[in-house]
């Protein structure tokens, strides 16, 4: 098969959708993989560095999406990468539809075989190859929402860990998965006030056990989140549906009741955020405030840590993109069905439930996709 990776064109967006080491196992393979000049530098790796492990270099994006059976990225393509879409072309990325009517639309209109990284499941119906860039937002929701709490840039001027005498700082992580884990884990390590807030018994006990008296574990109810929320200096957003549009559970009614210069970090705005005044900012201008509350909704946040980032994506989704360039994604998919949960649109229809519902698609079972 002869698979392209253009450069990310997202604000901001260093990551890469294959890194050398990838590329070489696919070439490897028997495999074509073609590589847009310049598209490893945001991870450090040249273009020599590919050709020595067996890629081609090609000049800018247009040669990938005319000539390579499958498309490898990172983030949703944008606009004029949509544009250059072909029929019955794989795209191998992340896509986060269901908050996206205008991409959803493109991507059916174009016939495109879409897999999106964010729905393909494991054997305990977990995300795997969602799960690392969660730890990274996690993590670094935190060290976000710390910098915005700087008065310097509208936050309340309160350090996490506080000093000798002085209180920490309060943070409430809303969700208990892995974004809230890796977050209330960094927030505990600075030495902050943590409380986490999740729905699921099991999820509470699970991090209660771990954090001890390090973090607070509260039932997620009306009352118990509006109470912490007014308290906090800190929230962070780490609510998942999978492939669905997160819930908004802090309303803008809620605002007024917290504190000047709170800071909200909201990790779910790729999924259309979970607080009810959120919209997507960008590195460049990563905060907006409302009602006196600092918002911080960078949609791809893993990408300032954009290293780091590449090789723990790349760890998990290689695999599936070898069992597509070898086999094709049909039997690919009738191998393994946790691949075939990946398929969110196909020949101008969407086989992924929670997309077809939020948007109002008629709903096409993967198993017509793969008859």
């Amino acid at each position: 098969m002869r698979i392209g990776c253009p450069k990310e064109i997202k604000n901001h967006e260093y990551r890469v959708g294959l890194t050398p080491e990838s590329a070489r196992e696919l070439a490897r393979g028997g495999h074509e993989v073609w590589i847009q000049s310049g598209a490893g530098l945001g991870i450090d790796a040249t273009d020599e560095e590919y050709e020595a492990a067996g890629a081609r270099i090609v000049d800018g994006p247009d040669p990938i999406f005319a000539e390579c059976e499958m498309v490898v990225k990172v983030k949703e393509p944008q606009a004029d990468e949509r544009k250059k879409l072909r029929e019955g072309q794989i795209l191998y990325t992340y896509l986060h539809l269901a908050p996206d009517r205008e991409q959803t639309v493109d991507l059916v209109n174009a016939g495109v075989t879409a897999i999106a990284y964010e729905t393909v499941t494991g054997p305990m119906g977990q995300l795997p190859l969602l799960k690392p860039m969660s730890q990274v937002a996690g993590r670094m929701s935190v060290q976000a929402g710390a910098t915005a709490l700087e008065k310097a840039h509208g936050g309340r001027g309160v350090l996490l860990g506080g000093v000798p005498g002085v209180m920490p700082g309060k943070v409430v992580v809303i969700g208990g998965g892995v974004v809230g884990f890796n977050a209330a884990q960094m927030a505990a390590g600075l030495g902050a006030d943590v409380t986490i807030l999740d729905r699921d018994p099991e999820v509470l006990e699970r991090v209660g056990t771990h954090f001890e008296s390090r973090a607070k574990t509260r039932f997620s109810n009306a009352a118990n989140l509006h109470d912490a929320v007014c308290q906090a200096d800190l929230v962070i957003g780490a609510v998942l549906i999978p492939g669905a549009a997160a819930p908004k559970l802090v309303t803008r009614e809620m605002l007024s009741d917290m504190q000047t210069g709170a800071v909200l970090v909201d990790v779910a705005i790729d999924q259309g955020g979970c607080f009810e005044t959120s919209k997507p900012t960008t590195h460049d201008n990563p905060t907006y405030v409302v009602d006196d509350i600092v918002h911080y909704c960078v949609a791809n946040m893993p990408g300032a840590v954009a290293r780091t980032s590449t090789y723990a994506l790349n760890n998990v989704t290689l695999p599936h993109a070898l069992q597509i360039a070898d086999h094709g994604w049909k039997a690919a998919m009738r191998a393994n069905p946790h691949l075939a949960e990946g398929l969110n649109v196909w020949d101008g229809k969407v086989t992924y439930k929670a997309v077809a519902e939020d948007l109002g698609y008629e709903y096409v079972p993967v198993e017509k996709a793969l008859a």
